[in-house]
């Protein structure tokens, strides 16, 4: 089930612009590149890198799941 899940998200015509691409895998980068340094607050270190992780992915991949289902609208 999870595989499925991750398959939908990652899966599917790219619906980004090379624009939107590189942004967001810079962004997430940095995102990510912050939360490895040392804070007092865990939580908001990993949800930093969760984010991080995510933009860059959705830059990678060239695909927003999101954004799919906002056009659908």
């Amino acid at each position: 089930m999870a595989n499925d899940m991750i398959h939908d998200i990652f899966s599917g015509e790219p619906n980004l612009t090379t624009t939107e691409r590189a942004v967001s895998v810079a962004l997430g980068l940095g995102i990510a590149a912050a939360a490895a340094q040392p804070r007092p607050n865990k939580w908001l270190s990993l949800a930093a890198l969760v984010v991080g992780v995510g933009l860059a992915m959705r830059g990678a991949t060239g695909h927003c799941a999101v954004k799919a289902i906002a056009h659908e609208i």
